[in-house]
């Protein structure tokens, strides 16, 4: 208790920076919102058949009974049967996978856990992809899901038990344990593409490259309630993952039972990261860069960071998705290539700083 004496922990509405904060997080709000709407009536409208954006609105208007005016048939099968269907998966992909890096980052207490980064991802992938090869299909489009999820909850426990030390999580315990899950999935990957037919290798490599190319309706349809559920369930934690910032004994003091905070927000990330791999395949680093950003320019308070990572995740990857299909058009970048690209720099820079740091937060 003498940390918490000598560094008292005010209320929000106490704080000196609170409400400078509290201003900086609405604006971030509204231009993450802003932006969002952007990308997604621009990518509804940009690719090998264009859609002038105001066409894409006033169709959108029209089918939601708000107004505007339809499409001619061809347009308007693009729209709504190829190009929505793709923004909405983007969104729903990208949200669950910030959501998750800034849980995830909570949890571990470090900037540099992510499910990608620690294997979560590749877990879950090897649960989809057993699901291919094996041809389960018991649970009809949920069955993906189901065994992406299940794939993405061991590999999240097994992550977490072994990084432990001494009661705290180890930074570089994570990554090499994070390293050691990859491998070992990759190679169970690599089992399953042995066994595979043609047919089967296809999508095998889908999902290891990442990518929205497949995206439909049904689809989207099969992955909404688990994002959904994950991204409502989130928020409900902020206030209990601020006071374990402080520690794990002043958060038990403050009446946090840590162990079950941890439990309940590991399965809710591998919910956020199942629902996400089971459509996209591996995306990475979103979870990684997405809260830190966020993170430097508003703090570490989780009551906006994430929200604010669910709505910046959605906005990196409508983004990233739209220059995937547009930079090497008619041909398609796959998109976790393109995000790990990107990513990659951010995480040595990451690495580096937080080694200057020994350990601590932006």
């Amino acid at each position: 208790m003498t940390a918490l004496r000598e560094r008292p922990v005010l209320p929000a509405a106490t704080t000196p920076a609170a409400g400078p904060r509290r201003g900086r997080a609405a604006l971030l709000t509204g231009g993450l919102l802003a932006a969002l709407l952007l990308l997604a009536l621009l990518s509804a409208g940009i690719g090998a058949y264009g859609i002038p954006l105001g066409d894409v609105l006033a169709s959108v208007l029209h089918r939601t009974g708000l107004g505007g005016h339809a499409l001619d048939r061809t347009a308007e099968s693009v729209l709504w049967n190829i190009r929505l269907p793709r923004v909405v998966l983007a969104v729903l992909v990208g949200a669950s996978l910030g959501c998750a890096g800034a849980l995830m980052q909570g949890v571990f207490g470090n900037p540099l856990a992510e499910p990608g980064v620690i294997g979560v991802s590749s877990g879950a992938a090897v649960g989809a992809v057993g699901a291919i090869v094996l041809g389960a299909g018991f649970l009809g489009t949920w069955t993906v899901s189901v065994f992406a999820f299940a794939g993405g909850l061991v590999t999240v426990v097994l992550v977490y038990a072994m990084s432990r030390s001494g009661g705290r999580t180890e930074v570089v315990t994570l990554i090499l344990t994070g390293i050691a899950v990859t491998a070992f999935a990759g190679a169970l990957i690599g089992l399953f593409v042995f066994f595979a037919d043609n047919a089967q290798i296809s999508q095998i490599t889908f999902w290891q490259l990442g990518s929205l190319a497949q995206a439909t309706w049904p689809k989207v349809l099969a992955v909404l309630p688990c994002a959904l559920l994950g991204l409502a369930v989130a928020p409900l934690y902020a206030r209990r993952l601020d006071l374990l910032a402080l520690g794990e004994r002043p958060a038990r003091h403050l009446g946090v039972e840590v162990e079950r905070l941890r439990i309940a927000l590991i399965l809710v990330v591998a919910l956020l990261t199942a629902a996400a791999v089971a459509v996209s395949g591996i995306v990475s680093f979103v979870g990684l860069v997405v809260p830190h950003v966020l993170r430097m320019a508003n703090g570490p308070g989780h009551r906006f960071l994430i929200p604010g990572s669910a709505l910046g995740g959605a906005v990196a990857l409508t983004a990233g998705d739209l220059a995937a299909r547009t930079l090497a058009a008619p041909a398609e970048l796959p998109l976790g290539v393109l995000t790990a690209l990107i990513g990659s720099p951010f995480f040595f820079w990451l690495l580096r700083r937080t080694r200057r740091k020994q350990g601590g937060w932006a």
